[in-house]
């Protein structure tokens, strides 16, 4: 379907919105109106007339032309035509199409912060939920999962202050890489003798951005290894890693030290034992599936055995807070293999479960075969299951996210127990705490408050792979030169 674009600057979701209903579809932009006798189309155009913006939306997908026209007030900002463009698409594409995006016209990725903007501007949550439902077309059970989110983390951002940052750290290396995966991560069969100069200039960036650090009177808050699977590496290698982060950082006002461990194949007792002795007080620990044939066909070297011997590691070696992964949507997996796998993982009682909506990618290696994974899957159902158990097993959301490309167009959503929400997770989606990156594909987010109230926000983009970061190590050193002019005369709590 071709998507077409008159008179307008509101492509972007328009795009978005529409590939919702599509299912895998390519729906390439062109800018005009659709020629004579064209098939497959939706038009999306602006006029002003009698002092008004008229704003039309047509659509064929094979059969007869269907409309939808709409008038705003002049001048109408973007906010309100993106509003109307969405609206109308939905009222016309649902019934062409009979998908209902559980989103309703919502696109972006963190529709949390939307949620918690009207509850700090004073409305109860049932006109809340009313404006989302009525007004953006969300389903019940989906505004209420981001309400409940938008209230579980209010809180906990009400603590934060301007001055603290949290530290990412990247490993990006796996031991064999998922065929649903496309982060930027190499396998140790390919990068092996990357590992250590890659580590021995993350230890000089470490400490460039310790320097930075002080120099702009910031004070670390969380602490959090990701990748990749952090855990590829040896324990003397961790060892080395987390002396370099304890050397450089004063760790006395840290609230939660990460490490995604991931993968259990990579869990051993010893870099156990090296975290939590570095001070680690919360470990993921991902079986994605507790099912063996979803694991061998998604690419994951690894039994359900292996999952549940490496929780055990985990919980012996004393970590207050163990975070564990599940992917709704994986290819084999059913929905009676996807609840056997969350009844299993709950009877386990981890403090954090993170339900992930599978997103295919084009980098990954599902990623040909988008459109077939994307209308054969049954994870709507897994996803709803998940929230059903885990309510009732105690859980509650603490933080939500939606990615492109996502199976029925789902969420992910962080559970924990009660007292063990992620600060971190909670501000990287909030995008109000400043985040220091180091390793390759991290990206540092520098957030300080405006005047006129919200968060002002630069990033600085470390480069993607490990060759680049080795080789352009001392240009990406340079990007760090923004740092302390950017927080120069900030105010501090």
């Amino acid at each position: 379907m071709t998507i077409y674009i008159d008179a307008h600057d509101c492509h972007y979701e328009v795009q978005r919105l529409c590939t919702m209903f599509l299912r895998g579809e390519r729906a390439p932009l062109a800018f005009g109106a659709p020629g004579e006798g064209e098939e497959r189309f939706l038009y999306t155009g602006r006029a002003e007339r009698d002092g008004k913006a008229l704003l039309t939306v047509r659509a064929r997908l094979g059969g007869s032309e269907v409309h939808r026209q709409r008038e705003l007030p002049l001048p109408s900002g973007k906010q309100e035509c993106e509003r109307a463009f969405g609206q109308m698409i939905y009222e016309l594409l649902v019934p062409m199409t009979g998908i209902r995006p559980p989103w309703g016209i919502l696109t972006g990725i963190r529709p949390v912060k939307l949620f918690r903007a009207r509850l700090d501007a004073g409305e109860s949550g049932q006109e809340v939920l009313r404006y989302f439902c009525d007004g953006l077309y969300l389903s019940e059970e989906k505004a209420r999962l981001a309400l409940q989110t938008a209230q579980v983390q209010r809180p906990i951002l009400r603590g934060s202050a301007p001055d603290l940052f949290s530290l990412y750290v990247s490993i990006p290396f796996c031991p064999s890489r998922c065929r649903y995966c496309s982060f930027v991560s190499h396998s140790i069969e390919q990068a092996a003798g990357l590992i250590e100069p890659y580590l021995e200039l993350l230890e000089r960036e470490l400490a460039l951005t310790a320097q930075k650090a002080r120099e702009s009177s910031l004070r670390l808050h969380s602490v959090y290894f990701g990748g990749g699977t952090p855990t590829t590496l040896s324990a003397a290698q961790l060892d080395r890693l987390c002396a370099a982060v304890a050397e450089n950082f004063d760790l006395g006002g840290v609230k939660e030290y990460t490490v995604e461990a991931g993968r259990p194949d990579t869990i051993t007792a010893e870099k156990l034992a090296v975290l939590r002795k570095a001070g680690v007080d919360r470990i993921s620990v991902n079986p994605q599936t507790l099912q063996d044939e979803v694991l061998a066909a998604a690419g994951r070297n690894h039994t359900a055995q292996q999952t549940l011997d490496a929780f055990g590691l985990a919980r012996q070696a004393g970590f207050p807070c163990i975070n564990m992964d599940l992917i709704a949507g994986l290819q084999g997996d059913t929905p009676q293999g996807f609840a056997d796998t969350l009844e299993r993982v709950i009877a386990l009682r981890p403090q954090n479960i993170t339900v992930h909506a599978l997103s295919v990618k084009r980098s990954a290696a599902l990623g040909g075969h988008a459109g077939e994974v994307l209308i054969a899957s049954p994870a709507a159902e897994m996803v709803a299951l998940s929230a059903r158990l885990l309510i009732g097993a105690g859980y509650h959301p603490y933080y939500l996210y939606r990615q492109k490309d996502t199976v029925e167009n789902l969420e992910n959503t962080g559970w924990c127990l009660p007292g063990y929400e992620s600060a971190y997770n909670i501000h990287i989606m909030d995008e109000s705490q400043t985040i220091l990156a180091c390793g390759a594909g991290g990206v540092t987010k520098l957030c300080r408050p405006k005047g006129t109230g919200g968060q002002e926000i630069t990033r600085i983009f470390n480069y993607k792979y490990p060759y680049e970061y080795i080789s352009r190590f001392e240009q990406l050193c340079a990007r760090k030169e923004a740092v302390v002019p950017f927080f120069a005369g900030m105010e501090k709590n």
